[in-house]
């Protein structure tokens, strides 16, 4: 199998296999040739090193437009590296759960913003979700203490039930364990006048 790693974002040839250079750790098994477009000293030497056919192409340059003078591209190269710096340092302090705010670069100061506001609204976020769960446990509660007091009768019915049910026993009348006082006076009103 012939490899080709190249990291052009376009012009791919169907009939051959690509591979990203700035992802490679080690050779493929069952590469026959490699070809290398671009300066990839880590990728020739580990194909070479495991005997494997390789060949490098020069990657084409890319002309910036615009910057005429080395001086200009010079400017234009160190802005994109500090602001690279800063987003670095930014995400460096955001995988660690920590927001700072960065001292330069454009871009990485839009999204301190960006992300301030979103950490902000997930602080909301979370407060009125805490708040829910609180009103909800409350409201737990009060819906066990309903049931509870629904299934224990009052104190004086509790004694009228009782009552009830020694007739029907009495007249050895069966009925449920948890019947309502109701179905116990249909019962006993049923009950043969002596």
């Amino acid at each position: 199998m012939e490899l080709t790693y190249s990291n052009q974002l376009d012009g791919f040839d169907p009939e051959k296999r690509y591979r990203n250079p700035e992802h490679f750790d080690k050779p493929e098994a069952g590469v026959t040739s490699v070809l290398v477009i671009g300066d990839w000293p880590s990728v020739v030497d580990a194909y070479q090193a495991a005997g494997i056919d390789v060949s490098v192409k020069e990657a084409k340059r890319v002309q910036i437009i615009g910057a005429t003078h080395q001086a200009e591209l010079e400017k234009v190269i160190s802005a994109l590296r500090a602001e690279k710096g800063s987003i670095e340092i930014l995400v460096g302090g955001l995988e660690v759960g920590e927001i700072h705010r960065p001292e330069s670069g454009q871009l990485a100061l839009r999204l301190f913003e960006v992300l301030g506001t979103i950490y902000a609204s997930v602080g909301e976020l979370t407060s009125e979700r805490d708040g829910l769960a609180l009103t909800v446990d409350a409201l737990r509660g009060e819906v066990e203490a309903l049931k509870k007091d629904a299934l224990t009768p009052p104190a004086d019915e509790a004694g009228e039930i009782a009552a009830l049910k020694a007739k029907l026993d009495e007249a050895k009348i069966q009925y449920r364990a948890n019947a309502s006082k109701e179905s116990l006076e249909k019962l006993v009103a049923e009950l043969p006048k002596e």
